[in-house]
């Protein structure tokens, strides 16, 4: 087994310190806090810190024998074990779970190879037993599917898998830390997710050239010579898993006073958090932090710190709302009253948790706090003007204000619109029955919902009775006379489900001068990012094209993260003449490469234009050929039609036709409007 990269040598950031690593131990220290979610770019050394962590935990004692990790006095599938059964000491276990786990594999199900061969039906434990009082670490948690995401919400609510399926029925314990790592630019977390993590923390990569140049140097030194490297670390490492035993001995001992409950309360409150989720959370994470700090009442600095970490991803409203928490409320909140705090425990000659020099990345690099609170740099939210105005709702009025008119070759200048509220609006769905990644958007063949047949083969569950079926009209040539079933690996049969599929969803804009009317653009601005928030319910993957003055461009490429859309539709601005054809050319453009990157996601055209096409010789005709192309490839789409007023020309009625597309008047994409939506024949 490949050597792991030590917790003690990841060099911590300037700007987050070790978050991180802190929360990371915290919620090990005392699982009942409920996990960690880290956000944060890519390379920035998530997933190393994750697979670090399991090796400084101390090892835990299990039933000799038994599959689901049951301590002595614990009852699993496997029986009810004594207090006296035997044991034996292992590693605590970092299992990880794929994005692309099949249900079988996480929940477990029939050993298959025992119920055709042998005819038992033996139940084979999936990846929520093997991580029974472990850690479950999910690389790109954003992306894991929803039916995973469901199995998960329970066992975290429960701390119980039940497994009622195939024959089977089994629940056993499933008892474990949550630790999800993503990178906010493919996508935002699933809300029901996002709340039961218990911390959540952000992370960049260093800013300062010297601490960046420190992580290469270790990072070097450990690909060289993986064994010394970990050596050298060694003692590190043993004092950390010294401390965090010493810090969960301590822990049932640290007083919880009203005191500290009631200022819980009113930081909660302060920070307008729904539900008392946030409250238990943060009163277990200080009561963790003074454990680990090795004191026995918790203070102001316990509270700060928990608050930090438990309180930010629960302050977000919707997907567009960049998490964090306002530091200078949370001091006023505080205040600079505590309860005098008991001495801490002085360390002895064999103290677990005892004083190290912590030199070169040890251990008291992640204990610099000392008690009273520590500087950060991190300075309170504020909101970007060009930005807030438009996601809150709170539109300026004159939405030039925050940014001032560019100059443009074309013949009218460039402004840049507000966006009011958004609102619930249709659903549109792609033609056909598709085989796409689960969502909720189209029809599609999955791995979940409701079964609508069986095939020979697949990726569904077993369908034990069409498999059976299968095998029947063979038993006397295969030599039956009496007793078991004979099976062969051609009878196999597979649930046919179907369910819903996500897609991409791509926007084409026009963002020409005929669009640039004040009401106008912030009307077309509000839809999209209507539709954008519908998408982020639909987990869809979406991307943004625009066309202006004399071209047009890719504003977003294709991606999981509506936020990012969002952004830049706010300072996407408008004016100068409408080369309609080019849009349209660049939109399908864009379909068509990613068609070749991901061939079994569906694509959903919207193209939201009043239907002029001013720009070069033969505008009009250039512009109703690439409708017709558009139309060849079968594509899914919707024209937005965005003219109004006392004279309308109909012109995005006729491109409709010509793509062979909806065409809905702007103010109906709004549910609102229509209580159904009309499928596409």
């Amino acid at each position: 087994m490949p050597l792991q990269y030590p917790l003690s040598a990841v060099v911590p950031s300037k700007d987050t310190g070790d978050d991180m690593t802190l929360a990371l131990i915290l919620t090990t220290i005392s699982p009942e806090v409920g996990g960690v979610l880290v956000r944060g770019e890519k390379g920035t050394a998530k997933s190393t810190t994750v697979r670090a962590l399991a090796s400084v935990l101390p090892p835990i004692e299990v039933v000799a024998g038994d599959r689901f990790s049951s301590a002595p006095g614990e009852t699993s599938p496997d029986g009810a074990w004594p207090r006296d059964a035997e044991t034996e000491t292992r590693p605590v276990r970092l299992v990880e779970l794929p994005v692309g786990a099949t249900e079988d594999r996480v929940l477990g199900s029939l050993h298959l190879s025992k119920v055709l061969a042998d005819g038992v039906a033996e139940y084979e434990p999936g990846l929520l037993a093997r991580a029974h009082r472990g850690i479950l670490y999910v690389d790109e948690v954003n992306l894991l599917h929803d039916h995973l995401v469901d199995l998960l919400l329970d066992a975290a609510a429960m701390g119980r898998s039940t497994v009622e399926r195939d024959g089977v029925s089994v629940a056993h314990a499933a008892r474990f830390v949550l630790v999800g790592t993503m990178n906010p630019e493919e996508g935002e977390l699933r809300p029901q997710l996002l709340d039961r993590f218990g911390l959540t923390v952000e992370i960049a990569a260093p800013r300062d050239p010297q601490l960046r140049a420190e992580v290469v140097r270790r990072r070097l030194a450990f690909d060289a010579d993986p064994q010394a490297f970990v050596e050298s670390y060694a003692d590190a490492e043993r004092a950390l898993t010294n401390r965090i035993a010493a810090a969960r001995t301590l822990l049932p001992e640290v007083e919880l006073t009203d005191a500290v409950l009631t200022k819980v309360a009113e930081v909660c409150a302060a920070f307008e958090v729904d539900g008392m989720r946030a409250d238990i959370v943060t009163t277990r994470t200080a009561i963790a932090h003074a454990a680990w700090h090795g004191r026995t009442s918790v203070t102001r600095a316990d509270i700060r710190q928990a608050a930090l970490l438990a309180l930010p991803h629960r302050r977000r409203r919707n997907p567009f709302d960049a998490p964090g928490i306002d530091e200078e409320l949370l001091d006023q909140v505080l205040g600079d009253e505590e309860p005098e705090p008991e001495p801490p425990m002085p360390p002895k000659p064999d103290d677990p948790g005892g004083h190290t020099d912590g030199a070169d990345g040890g251990p008291d690099r992640m204990t610099s706090e000392d008690g009273e609170g520590r500087e950060t740099e991190r300075s309170p939210e504020q909101p970007d003007r060009n930005t807030s105005d438009g996601l809150d709702g709170q539109a300026t009025g004159d939405p030039g204000l925050d940014t001032p008119p560019r100059s443009s070759s074309a013949t009218r200048p460039t402004e840049v619109a507000g966006v009011a509220d958004p609102y619930k609006v249709r659903r549109f769905e792609v033609t056909g029955t598709g085989a796409g990644e689960s969502g909720k958007r189209s029809r599609a063949l999955t791995s979940n919902g409701r079964r609508v047949g069986a095939d020979p083969t697949g990726n569904g569950g077993l369908h034990l009775v069409e498999t059976i079926r299968a095998a029947a009209p063979h038993q006397r040539s295969r030599g039956r006379t009496n007793g078991r079933i004979r099976f062969e690996a051609t009878d196999l049969r597979t649930a046919r489900r179907e369910g819903r599929e996500a897609n991409l969803v791509l926007f084409c804009v026009d963002a020409s001068g005929s669009m640039a009317a004040r009401k106008r653009m912030e009307q077309v601005k509000t839809a999209i990012l209507s539709l954008l928030l519908d998408a982020y319910q639909r987990r869809d993957k979406v991307g943004l094209v625009t066309f202006r003055a004399d071209g047009a461009e890719v504003a977003l490429p294709p991606t999981h993260s509506v936020d990012i859309a969002a952004k830049r539709l706010a300072d996407l601005p408008a004016g100068g003449r409408t080369p309609l054809a080019e849009g349209l050319l660049t939109a399908a453009e864009v379909l068509r490469i990613e068609k070749v990157r991901d061939p079994r996601r569906r694509p959903l055209l919207i193209v939201i234009t009043d239907g002029r096409a001013t720009h070069g010789p033969d505008a009009v005709h250039r512009s109703r050929q690439a409708a017709q192309w558009i139309a060849e490839q079968q594509t899914t789409a919707v024209v937005v039609d965005c003219d109004s007023g006392s004279f309308r020309m109909g012109l995005a009625g006729e491109l409709a036709r010509h793509m062979q597309a909806i065409h809905l008047p702007l103010a109906d994409v709004s549910a609102r409007v229509l209580t159904d939506v009309a499928r596409v024949a």
